[in-house]
């Protein structure tokens, strides 16, 4: 890339982009730190990439470096990365981001569908229950517990959801 592009970060964050669609993580990871004004999406584009090609343990380190508020994709990101990880630093972060996550994202289905995955990946049962029980509007989510070997909680929940269909 010519260097007179280098200042331009609408141009940075396309080839940004670019590299990350080709898979090329490590260019994508160079080019980032040129980006002057990096917003929330930029971050949460970086992370993504990150989670997908399994390096969560860069995503949470990025995550750490993040001064911005947070959107509903950066959170399903941060729970995605937390719950690939699973060890103790994972853990604390994503307990930390959950108990602190803003009341206008507790109602996204998206957001708490990956809190919840989170959750069960931890094998904190109860509180994905918890979690689940507080969705107003639920649709299945319930891989969770068929995955952690509750095929009667999945049941159990399942009922739940037809009745809330039904009602």
């Amino acid at each position: 890339m010519p260097r007179n592009f280098r200042n331009e970060d609408v141009l940075l964050i396309s080839a940004m982009h670019m590299l990350i669609r080709f898979g090329d993580i490590q260019n994508a990871e160079n080019l980032f730190p040129s980006i002057k004004n990096k917003n929330i999406i930029t971050y949460a584009t970086m992370m993504k990439a990150y989670v997908q090609n399994q390096m969560s343990e860069k995503a949470l380190d990025l995550f750490e470096q993040i001064e911005l508020n947070l959107n509903n994709a950066a959170y399903t990101i941060v729970f995605n990365a937390c719950a690939e990880l699973a060890n103790d630093r994972a853990m604390k972060i994503g307990e930390k981001l959950l108990d602190e996550m803003p009341e206008n994202l507790r109602n996204d289905n998206v957001v708490l569908t990956s809190a919840i995955h989170m959750l069960m990946k931890f094998g904190d049962i109860q509180s994905a229950q918890k979690l689940f029980q507080s969705i107003q509007k639920k649709d299945i989510v319930t891989y969770g517990y068929v995955r952690n070997q509750m095929p009667e909680k999945a049941l159990d929940l399942f009922e739940q959801i037809e009745l809330d269909l039904n009602n």
